[in-house]
């Protein structure tokens, strides 16, 4: 992935436009495949939209890629906010 393109998608995805992201980062994966920082940006995208599925694989994608990826945090992360559960609630 470029620094020219990274940029670019950051702009996007800061200024709330992630769907545009999303666009670019599928169209720009289908080409180069085996880009982990393009799968990273691509699961952040879909986490702004709460696509928890889009994201999940995403990050899975860029962990099968690159072992030491930052996606691996961002996965674990996801698996516990849809794993939590406040069960004070439950007694309400």
């Amino acid at each position: 992935m470029t620094k020219e393109l990274k940029n670019h998608i950051t702009i996007l995805l800061e200024s709330g436009n992630a769907d545009a992201a999303i666009k670019e980062l599928e169209a720009y994966v289908s080409t180069s495949g085996n880009d982990d920082e393009a799968y990273l940006l691509l699961g952040n995208a879909y986490r702004k939209k709460e696509n928890w599925e889009g994201a999940l694989n995403s990050y899975s994608r860029a962990i099968e890629i690159n072992h030491s990826s930052p996606a691996k945090d961002a996965y674990d992360m996801i698996i516990q906010i849809l794993n939590f559960y406040d069960t004070d609630r439950y007694n309400v």
